[in-house]
């Protein structure tokens, strides 16, 4: 036997390269190999980086949430919007239960949402901070060092006052008097003369008021931002995903109401705009080498440099005004006074010039201007539809600003802003512990009591209620500040956002979703599994998903991309096989009288047939082993250099600004057993052919 199989082996060896037909075969499965190994392998890769992004700065291996939810959850949002999902009442009901399996490490609560903000224009932002220094002098007398801010402010204002009256009169140029309505030209000229500005400190908060519900209006650069946010135990959840870090400013402090902004939501929506589209332009000259000559978006970016200075001009107050005015004729070897011109020219850059004038902008001119449209610090009043429809407006405090490291880039991970929980269920609309202390005390004050719907009349109208219900008519007007005395105007005093809340507080109260960090991430299937029915024994309606169904479409990315890559294969090798089977009856009809001369001779059929499989098959081996070798130095060779992230959505799927690709043994397995598998099939009938060949059949074929 073994010399038998020796003896195939001689003649499949002999036989492998002489025909060029053997060559062609050998040629397809080669490149069907690579194929394989190749994008399996970087398939895998992705798979996994992008289950390290996703595991890592939100949904952790397992996400619980309601049953009685009507839509799916998606932690990156649905394309309709946010999904509908039923609340889970009291987070501190189901998390003794989730903590019990042995593999569970950490549950982390939380709930995604979204509302609409705006960021304020120029003018809004320098007025609001003139009211907060003439409340300063209200509340505590004038100092000379406040007096000089307020100076310094009112002369910002006026100068602003005045170039909006310059675009007027270039408006009037080009779009005659319809530029602007009759009252707005009227505000303008007000807020313009020299009495408005005698009469200033007589009325300081009336003159503030008509200059922001009169001027600063006609400023157009303010922005609408869609905020998405989520509400979480932000001290659980820094210790729980690791990749995360406070990059600006500071955490919220423990148990305080706070908000962490997004570093990429901070950069991309609330950064001056002429600094961000420099920043744009450096990240793509340096990361994808692109060239402000050759590239379009680059060209563009630094055309509306040179066009949209107005919102720098509006930050100067006259003594910034004159210090940027001097810093740009030093740069530029400039005597041209006039600022808007030298920030034009200052702002058109090219390859050249590029780097040094980025430098320049922030080195002397970014001193002299407000960066954010947010300072780190301040407060977001973020206004949301709750749950039950109406609108509810929260204060929260911007403490900092935070990203994944690794994901610095990429937007999907920058999307979510991290809020405290309280605050979160205020926005929601649900009941928090203020709220609640809030209605105790509003009913003790009105004397209020609970009553059954079915005595509710009884209780109001019947004869032992003792009511004597009299309409009366009040004279003069109804003092609504005295009528909101108490409850409300001591919740109004108190300062919600330096109550610190113990832990019992935090997670006693409603969440719509918890991320689950397993300890083991092998048994996930598993753990969900018991997951489940320890909640079905605890009575609780909990739906346990995993982190790519969690994830929505975005965790479906690369089943789908696998599932075109094997269909993909599927077919190829289908062609292959029919290629392949093509061959081998070529190659068996010219072997005819080989074939009949070995019968002749004593050869069996038998023997006939594996020597035509072995051939077969060796012609794979060799070939298939030629192809993964190849695929397997072209994949070390990735796995060093790395394949880089051309976009902000590639950030997200590589994990980081590089993909570094990993070769595994169940990749070569997979591709020798599909070659192998491919091989063997697509030689059957040409070997079943090879076997019916008589000798005389033959010895009667011409040459």
């Amino acid at each position: 036997m073994g010399g038998h199989f020796r003896l195939l082996l001689q003649v499949a060896f002999r036989n492998l390269f002489t025909s060029k037909i053997n060559l062609l075969i050998g040629g397809i499965i080669f490149l069907g190999t690579l194929l394989v190994v190749v994008g399996g392998a970087l398939l895998d890769s992705m798979d996994s980086a992008m289950s390290r992004s996703i595991i890592g700065s939100v949904a952790g291996h397992i996400q619980v949430y309601s049953d009685d939810s009507k839509d799916e959850l998606g932690l990156f949002g649905n394309m309709g919007g946010e999904p509908d999902l039923a609340a889970v009442d009291d987070f501190s009901r189901i998390k003794p239960v989730l903590e019990k399996h042995p593999n569970v490490k950490t549950v982390v609560p939380m709930g995604t949402n979204g509302a609409l903000i705006t960021s304020g224009n120029t003018v809004d932002l320098t007025l609001a901070r003139l009211r907060d220094l003439y409340k300063k002098r209200a509340e505590g007398g004038e100092t000379p060092a406040l007096r000089e801010n307020i100076d310094s402010l009112k002369a910002h204002v006026r100068q602003m006052v005045a170039i909006m009256e310059e675009d007027l009169a270039k408006s009037r140029e080009l779009l005659s008097d319809t530029a602007r309505t009759p009252e707005e030209r009227e505000s303008l000229a007000r807020a313009r003369s020299e009495a408005f500005w005698d009469g200033f400190e007589q009325d300081p908060f009336s003159a503030l008021e008509f200059l922001e519900n009169r001027i600063a209006p006609q400023i157009p650069d303010g922005d609408m931002l869609y905020l998405r946010y989520a509400g979480t135990d932000l001290d659980r959840f820094q210790s729980t995903f690791d990749r995360m870090e406070v990059v600006d400013g500071q955490p919220v402090p423990h148990g305080q109401r706070g908000m962490l902004l997004s570093k990429f939501f901070y950069e991309e929506y609330l950064k001056l705009k002429t600094a961000r589209r420099l920043d744009m332009i450096k990240q793509e000259r340096e990361l994808n080498k692109k060239t402000i000559a050759a590239d379009p978006q680059l060209q563009r970016w630094v055309k509306e440099n040179q066009t949209q200075t107005r919102e720098i001009v509006f930050q100067l107050d006259p003594i910034k005004t004159r210090q940027v005015v001097e810093r740009l004729q030093k740069v530029l070897g400039s005597q041209e006074p006039k600022l808007e011109k030298l920030l034009s020219s200052f702002l058109t850059t090219d390859d050249a010039n590029f780097d040094t004038r980025y430098a320049q902008f922030y080195a002397e001119l970014a001193p002299l201007l407000e960066l954010y449209r947010l300072r780190l610090g301040d407060s977001l009043t973020i206004t949301a539809f709750t749950r039950s429809g109406y609108v509810q407006s929260v204060n929260v405090k911007v403490y900092g600003t935070y990203q994944f490291k690794g994901l610095e880039k990429s937007a999907l991970a920058g999307a979510l802003n991290l809020m405290d929980l309280m605050s979160f269920r205020d926005l929601y609309g649900y009941l928090t512990v203020d709220k609640k202390a809030e209605l105790v005390e509003l009913q003790k004050q009105s004397g209020v009591k609970a009553v059954a719907r079915e005595n509710a009349e009884e209780a109001l109208f019947g004869e032992e209620s003792g009511n004597n219900l009299v309409a009366d008519a009040t004279p003069g007007l109804i003092n609504d500040q005295e009528s909101l005395r108490g409850a409300m105007d001591s919740l109004r005093r108190d300062d919600l956002t330096k109550r610190v809340y113990s832990q019992a507080e935090i997670e006693q109260g409603v969440v719509l979703s918890s991320a689950i960090i397993l300890k083991d991430p092998e048994k996930l299937q598993q753990t969900m599994a018991e997951l489940r029915q320890s909640a079905k024994d605890a009575g609780l309606k909990l739906r346990v998903v995993s982190w790519q169904q969690a994830a929505g479409l975005l965790g479906q990315f690369v089943m789908m991309a696998k599932l075109v890559l094997y269909a993909a294969v599927f077919i190829i090798f289908i062609v292959v096989l029919v290629i392949i089977n093509n061959a081998m009856m070529m190659a068996t009809l010219q072997r005819v009288r080989e074939v009949g001369t070995m019968r002749a001779i004593g050869a069996q059929r038998s023997f006939v047939l594996g020597m035509v499989l072995v051939e077969t098959l060796l012609l794979g081996l060799v070939f298939g082993a030629g192809g993964a070798l190849v695929g397997s130095g072209i994949m070390a060779a990735l796995g060093h250099v790395g394949i880089p992230a051309g976009n902000e959505a590639l950030y997200f799927f590589f994990s980081g600004p590089r993909l570094y690709p990993s070769l595994s043994a169940g990749n070569l397995i997979a591709a020798f057993i599909i070659v192998m598998v491919v091989s063997a099939i697509s030689t059957l009938y040409p070997a079943f052919l090879a076997t019916r060949v008589s000798p005389l059949q033959a010895m009667q074929t011409d040459e």
